[in-house]
């Protein structure tokens, strides 16, 4: 990635304003440099990002989905793109916090949100389409990991081990569409509506994995689990779905963490990943232990 001077310079170049009047940076993009500007005829968010390989991350893809979730209705509109920039209608709206999205309130709101995103953005999606299948995934991330001569190769087999058995326990599988990043401050809340953003990782994909990762990223506890299986799903929840579900949840967490291993020797961002990494790594061993009780 270019540095911030460099990219609002890009941005400011772009033809499709009328009379500029502010191009300021949005902080917490990992994976992208982004923007608000204001012009005479409104706000946009500008994204600027190429492919990024190693972590599966492909901008045709990115914008694939952003157009399908648009028409779905769960994301804004797309009104410009060209390699490596995208820019989209501004949503003037509350971030969610983790807090947020464990209240009751919010829970309820964003099963829809997930529901829409699974069933519906494929019936608006174009063009070829992404398997984000998060075993293969890990695999790959192994093999970068040793390419890259990572000073976490040497416990690379046992996690490779312990994926391999999480993935035989998530089945069987079926296939939704999914966002595959829900992080908490993905998700707008105009007032009105809530919002999915950021679509980078985004393809078909077992609905527990957004499920899971949800509930991961945002330090759900076991009761919001629950809720938010049979909320999801419709039907009371049984020992067999809860299984597979710990499965998916601990392999969202295991790839959280080796994709941060990725960064550690890959990423151009001014971030120390390391930490991360350990906080991650940590995680995933307290939710694999108690995978192995269910």
């Amino acid at each position: 990635m270019t540095d911030n001077n460099d990219s609002i310079t890009q941005v400011k170049s772009l033809d499709l304003w009328k009379n500029l009047n502010s191009c300021e940076p949005l902080t917490g993009g990992l994976t992208n440099h982004n923007f608000l500007v204001k012009d005479q005829t409104g706000q946009y968010v500008v994204r600027l990002g190429d492919d990024i390989i190693e972590h599966h991350v492909m901008r045709f893809n990115e914008l694939a989905a952003s157009k399908a979730a648009n028409l779905a209705g769960i994301s804004p509109n797309i009104v410009h793109s060209e390699p490596g920039i995208m820019v989209m209608d501004f949503v003037p709206s509350h971030t969610l916090s983790p807090e947020d999205t464990r209240s009751q309130n919010y829970l309820d709101r964003i099963v829809p949100l997930i529901k829409t995103c699974h069933l519906e953005i494929p019936k608006y999606l174009r063009g070829p389409s992404l398997l984000f299948w998060v075993f293969q995934i890990i695999r790959d991330y192994a093999w970068t990991l040793r390419d890259g001569k990572s000073t976490h190769s040497p416990i690379l087999p046992e996690l490779e081990e312990k994926s391999g058995k999480l993935e035989i326990a998530s089945g069987p599988h079926e296939f939704v569409f999914g966002h595959n990043d829900l992080i908490a401050a993905n998700i707008l809340d105009d007032g009105k509506k809530l919002w999915l953003i950021d679509w980078d990782y985004a393809g078909f994909n077992s609905p527990l994995f957004d499920l899971g990762g949800l509930a991961s990223n945002n330090e759900f506890n076991p009761a919001q689990e629950k809720y938010l299986l049979e909320a999801y799903f419709e039907k009371p929840l049984n020992d067999q779905l809860w299984r597979r579900y710990q499965a998916m949840k601990c392999a969202s967490l295991l790839r959280e963490a080796m994709w941060s291993m990725v960064s550690e020797i890959h990423s151009k961002i001014d971030y120390d990943f390391a930490p991360y990494t350990q906080e991650n790594l940590a995680r995933f061993e307290r939710a694999y232990d108690e995978f192995r009780q269910t």
